[in-house]
């Protein structure tokens, strides 16, 4: 299991690091909202970061802001000699529609060359990575997941199966109504949080009780990743006493 210290500088409680080799997206359902990359991207814009210079304001350039590939961030993974769990595209998502597939594929081959890391996809945009899936290598190293945040982004879970990921795996963060009767087959880890931030919405706990308990009857391992509030830690994370920070063990694995 990969728990302890977070390597990095990344706060977010189930990596250790985070690599943007794209940046950019647009607010497609309902957890993009108070989406956290748009503020950022407009704070790391102005304060000169080059990676940021082709975006907009968040606030006046429509619902997202300029999707832009980085090939010079491309070997940064291969300058990591310790092992790191790393998110990927934290600032973006890999299959939005205005990254080429020749991206995607250089993207793939960084991480199946890189077999020390362990690389945590997400994506809203699940439909895209099952086109392509033939087209990319899925090595062991490789997870991939989708952001559930109401009953009406279900769906994203079917398109997940679809996907030869060795650990397929679900984000309801920010988590804004139930998600009652999850068909969790094929499904290896699930992530709940509340939303943080200051327009931040309310999550009830019933919602997170639940998933835990549909988790615990899928023998899925359960990871619960904040309360949320004004701040990500503002309410912490503990669940009736209890810190639930369950992941994958690769090794036990099986396909559907």
């Amino acid at each position: 299991m990969y728990r302890g210290s977070v390597a990095d500088k990344s706060g977010i409680e189930w990596t250790e690091a985070t690599w943007n080799p794209t940046t950019g997206c647009d607010r497609i359902s309902a957890g993009c909202d108070n989406c956290y990359a748009l503020t950022l991207a407009k704070r790391l814009k102005a304060m000169g970061n080059p990676k940021y210079q082709n975006d907009g304001d968040p606030r006046t350039s429509g619902p997202g802001f300029a999707v832009t590939e980085h090939p010079d961030a491309l070997d940064l993974p291969r300058q990591w000699a310790s092992p790191r769990v790393v998110f990927v595209n934290s600032m973006s998502d890999l299959f939005h529609a205005r990254v080429s597939t020749t991206f995607i594929e250089r993207v793939f081959t960084v991480m199946q060359e890189t077999p020390r890391h362990t690389y945590q996809l997400l994506t809203k945009r699940p439909q895209r990575v099952a086109r392509l899936a033939h087209m990319l290598p899925w090595p062991n190293n490789v997870w991939m997941g989708v952001s559930v945040e109401t009953p009406e982004q279900a769906w994203r879970i079917d398109s997940l199966r679809e996907v030869p990921a060795a650990v397929r795996f679900i984000s309801a963060e920010p988590l804004l109504s139930p998600l009652p009767s999850l068909d969790l087959s094929g499904i290896h880890w699930l992530i709940a949080g509340g939303e943080s931030g200051p327009r931040h919405r309310p999550m009830d706990a019933r919602w997170v009780y639940d998933l835990r308990d549909q988790c615990e009857g899928a023998h899925v391992p359960f990871f619960f990743k904040q309360w949320g509030g004004r701040t990500p830690k503002a309410n912490g994370r503990t669940l009736e006493g209890r810190i639930h920070d369950d992941v994958p063990i690769t090794g036990t694995l099986t396909q559907v």
